[in-house]
């Protein structure tokens, strides 16, 4: 128990001090601002090249949620209504989670196993010799990444999985796209599309955080790049579920 504390106490310090590090990174004079260059790496390499794994993955879930529904809505002959259930499932609550899953696996790992080698490397002590903080330096640009790529995963897999549903509503149930098309934009609201993106930011946030600070705790050489590795897909993807309940029950007291 203590451990599992002192471990809390740990990744929120680094949560802490990565968000007060934002605002000087962004503002501060030469020297000390953030490396847009390297922000823009990070954005690519995590956000653009994991962008087709969302698409691929988001599309076949709004296809087989259509697949899945259709068969008990027609018993009560509310075949359309399947565009209903693809648009609310996807944009609520598919859209955000299944992306940061995605991205956990893609993007996440990799950040962790990238600090944690720089740590074993002793790159890490390097910066410090040389006066550059490290978590300006590594961590801030990575977290500012991992929340606007998630956000921008985010819209582009909403928008696969209903091309998704549309495909095999076209295909399989005499749906045709335009019927698809107004079902899914009568039933969606402003707050269903603003839920997804919250729930995206903090994806995205949960996503950096963990595997940075993973990566910096890294100890052992090669065999705890691995271990960390593998604890940050674990524990991201289990944070995740855990919050995505939590909003999810904020949201329904709400009325949102």
């Amino acid at each position: 128990m203590r451990q599992t504390i002192e471990l809390i106490g740990e990744f929120g310090l680094l949560l802490r001090d990565s968000l007060a590090a934002i605002g000087p990174s962004l503002f501060r004079g030469r020297g000390r601002r953030l490396g847009w260059r390297n922000l823009w790496h990070q954005m690519n390499r995590i956000g653009v090249d994991s962008l087709p794994i969302v698409i691929l993955v988001m599309a076949s879930i709004g296809a087989i949620l259509a697949m899945q529904m259709a068969p008990e809505l027609a018993r009560f002959g509310l075949i359309p209504a399947t565009a209903d259930v693809v648009a609310l499932a996807t944009f609520r609550e598919m859209g955000p989670l299944i992306s940061a899953v995605v991205l956990t696996g893609f993007g996440g790992s990799a950040i962790a196993a990238e600090i944690g080698t720089m740590v074993v490397g002793e790159e890490i002590e390097a910066l410090e010799a040389h006066a550059i903080d490290p978590i300006r330096f590594l961590v801030v640009p990575r977290l500012l990444a991992c929340i606007v790529m998630m956000i921008c995963l985010t819209v582009v897999g909403d928008l696969a999985a209903i091309a998704g549903g549309m495909l095999v509503g076209g295909l399989f149930l005499q749906l045709n796209p335009v019927q698809f098309y107004q079902h899914a934009v009568q039933i969606l609201t402003v707050g269903d599309f603003i839920t997804g993106l919250i729930k995206a930011a903090v994806f995205g946030l949960e996503i950096s955080t963990i595997a940075c600070f993973l990566g910096l705790k890294v100890r052992g050489g090669a065999q705890g790049v691995g271990i960390n590795t593998s604890r940050t897909v674990v524990m991201t993807i289990v944070a995740l579920i855990l919050t995505d309940l939590f909003f999810t029950t904020i949201f329904f007291f709400l009325g949102f």
